[in-house]
């Protein structure tokens, strides 16, 4: 079963025995092809099994009583990012996939008597779920702190990272397969206004994003303008 690149993102911050891996492999019982913008699971839908990203990209995304969607967050191959959904068991916000994506899923059951077993993997988890949440508090300080320079810097930064670590990154170049339209529902701008902060990096010579392709310039100016700070020094192997 495809699932390297959630053992080496669990790996970056847990240590977990070659005996507990085999138990998480065991359990991914099924793999699914996706086409964009295919729904995970929806908002108020009961969750039953949980996905694992193995390749391609998702989002998390909510809508207002007004109908305007916000989306919460990108997920990269070798992200759970439906783990919440084991104790929570209803969905409280949308999960969609943002390019094409192959998933893995793992019945809540399963992996339910798989934990109760094995503490470590328990426990890897867990901080994932952790790092995860300490995510979302810093797009909460993007959106409610920063320019829309500064937010769309943070983003790219944050990509950078993310899948810098599962060796996703090339010459400063990256694969983010999203419209303007989605990054001003991530930013809470308007399209123009995402259009314009894009035309400024590009002539400035900090970022290009074409054809679905970031190349990065000048990253040391991306971390200044998103005001970004690392994670890795807070997730690192225990």
């Amino acid at each position: 079963m495809p699932i390297e690149m959630m053992i080496r993102k669990l790996r970056q911050h847990s240590e977990l025995p070659n005996e507990d891996i085999g138990a998480l492999r065991s359990i991914v019982t099924s793999v699914k092809n996706l086409p964009v913008d295919a729904p995970i699971i929806r908002d108020g839908q009961l969750s039953t099994q949980c996905c694992v990203i193995l390749s391609g990209f998702a989002y998390r995304s909510k809508v207002s009583e007004d109908g305007k969607r916000q989306i919460l967050s990108f997920h990269i191959a070798g992200d759970i990012p439906d783990l919440h959904g084991l104790p929570l068991k209803r969905m409280d916000h949308d999960l969609t996939t943002l390019s094409k994506a192959q998933l893995g899923f793992i019945d809540h059951d399963a992996l339910e008597r798989t934990l109760n077993t094995r503490p470590a993997l328990a426990r890897a988890l867990w901080r994932e779920s952790l790092v995860d949440a300490a995510l979302f508090r810093r797009w909460i300080i993007n959106l409610g702190t920063r320019s829309a320079s500064g937010r769309m810097a943070y983003l790219i930064a944050e990509l950078r990272q993310r899948l810098g670590a599962m060796d996703m990154v090339a010459n400063e170049q990256f694969d983010f397969p999203i419209t303007q339209s989605k990054l001003a529902d991530a930013l809470g701008l308007s399209v123009v206004h995402v259009n314009r902060v894009l035309q400024a990096f590009r002539a400035q010579g900090i970022l290009d994003l074409k054809r679905q392709i970031v190349t990065l310039g000048d990253f040391e100016k991306i971390v200044q303008l998103g005001g970004f700070d690392s994670l890795e020094d807070n997730i690192s192997a225990e």
